[in-house]
């Protein structure tokens, strides 16, 4: 006799309308200005709203570990806009996407400081695409969308043939086709490096966040940086970590990502 279904598991929405942005630390425009970011007009209010719809969902969702305010912004939003020094000469409408980016981290805080930019936000978990829908909808920011996909899936995604007055293109494609990729804290660089490479357009940089044994992971990754056909272009010491910059020159193996390699060492971690 089979089993009846369980009872359908409802899915999270997040209602913002009344969240009220988190006030900023003394301290914030001195370290920034330390760093040699400089807010616009509106940007900080806006970090502050990007917070507390963030705590306000974690008290459901569990998106972060870090719920005190000052620890907040310093590791949710200062950490993320280090990678100011790296997307800093990318042209107006550049494409930037976020791999994993969870409760939008750092891929949130670089769109409100840079809305010249265009930005997509890449995460496998339908809760967390809810809540960066929900937010980005109070935010009122135009340059941040989402894409509810497996990073290890999408990067093989070369989008639909389309053929319009004889000639011939392909729509909605991922791979190779940004301008720049960043990711932080998404695991090891040996396995970060694999889903984030193919999504560079050739000539793109990718920007990975890591902590102090960025060297370590560094040395470990060369093989498959090798296979991958892209070099460390060069490591940005940060008050908060590393910024590990890799350089795209040439098309990736279309063999990468491996998703039955990648999810095995996942697992492994």
């Amino acid at each position: 006799m089979p089993t009846p279904p369980g009872p359908s598991r409802t899915p999270l929405t997040f209602d913002f309308a009344s969240v009220q942005p988190l006030a900023a630390p003394a301290w914030l425009l001195e370290r920034a200005g330390a760093m040699g970011i400089e807010f616009d007009k509106g940007d900080v209010e806006k970090l502050g709203l990007f917070l507390a719809c963030l705590l306000e969902a974690n008290q459901r969702a569990n998106l972060t570990a870090v719920t005190e305010h000052d620890k907040a912004w310093e590791r949710h939003v200062l950490d993320s806009l280090t990678l100011l020094a790296v997307l800093g000469d990318l042209p107006d409408g550049a494409t930037v996407l976020d791999v994993g980016t969870g409760g939008g981290l750092p891929g949130l805080p670089l769109a409100i400081c840079t809305p010249h930019l265009r930005f997509t936000l890449l995460d496998a978990t339908a809760k967390k695409i809810a809540f960066l829908d929900a937010t980005i909808a109070r935010l009122g920011i135009k340059n941040c969308t989402t894409l509810h996909a497996r990073a290890e899936a999408a990067a093989h995604d070369i989008g639909t043939r389309a053929d319009a007055k004889g000639v011939t293109k392909r729509e909605g494609a991922k791979r190779e086709q940004f301008d720049a990729v960043v990711a932080r804290a998404v695991g090891a660089m040996r396995v970060l490096a694999e889903i984030t490479v193919p999504f560079a357009k050739i000539g793109g940089t990718i920007a990975l966040i890591k902590g102090q044994k960025a060297p370590a992971e560094i040395e470990e990754a060369q093989p498959v940086l090798h296979e991958l056909k892209c070099v460390v272009d060069q490591v940005v010491p940060t008050p908060t970590g590393q910024i590990v910059v890799l350089a795209k020159r040439v098309a990736t193996p279309r063999l990468f990502p491996r998703i039955e390699k990648v999810n095995s060492k996942k697992a492994r971690k």
